[in-house]
């Protein structure tokens, strides 16, 4: 297997820390989305709409999207588990999967897409009001993740899952997009620097 990888993009960083949680270690192949590479034909034909992460399977099957990845890389390594053991806890890691990756990472990368020079060449047209209108949207999202976190240490429950990773990551990608965290989210801020202080963050 290989994974196309980007450090500067967010995406292929949730990867790097599951696999890190795995302990699992996979070839990558750098993408350079600065050269847009991403928008080359070779790399087009490996993902047509252009975006990494991109894993290669060694039949040459591939898959992209970082949950899928994810997802895959769970059913061949299942422990430690990161998707839920029991019915209810995958359903309350899903749900909060989702909630984070729709409800607050998205609005996170539609301000930084939108409202920041060096991404005009990779969103064109580029919509510097529709990024300023998510920032208010990202902020409502991180109150409740607060208030969420009012009676566990994670997001999902008691234990670190793949919730927390795109937590983390979005909330680390907070800078680029000229977004504060607010203070006062005493439980966020508790929160991200607990995901933040784990060997993987670093992946």
């Amino acid at each position: 297997m290989k994974l196309y990888n980007s450090n500067l993009s967010p995406n292929p960083r949730r990867v790097r820390i599951f696999l890190a949680e795995k302990g699992v270690s996979i070839p990558r192949v750098e993408v350079d989305l600065g050269k847009l590479e991403q928008k080359r034909p070779e790399f087009s034909a490996l993902n047509p709409f252009q975006t990494v992460p991109v894993l290669e399977l060694d039949d040459g099957t591939l898959i992209s999207e970082s949950i899928a990845i994810c997802r895959y890389i769970e059913e061949l390594c299942p422990e430690p588990n990161l998707f839920g053991a029991t019915a209810l806890e995958r359903a309350m890691v899903e749900m909060w999967q989702r909630r984070l990756e729709q409800r607050l990472f998205l609005p996170i990368a539609q301000a930084f897409r939108h409202s920041h020079p060096r991404m005009a060449e990779m969103e064109n047209p580029q919509f510097p009001d529709w990024g300023a209108a998510n920032r208010p949207v990202a902020l409502r999202a991180m109150a409740i993740v607060d208030e969420a976190l009012r009676d566990r240490p994670f997001i999902a429950g008691d234990r670190f899952t793949v919730a927390d990773i795109t937590g983390l990551v979005a909330l680390d990608f907070v800078k680029p997009a000229r977004i504060a965290i607010p203070p006062e989210l005493v439980r966020l801020n508790r929160w991200r620097e607990t995901l933040a202080a784990r060997p993987s963050a670093a992946a």
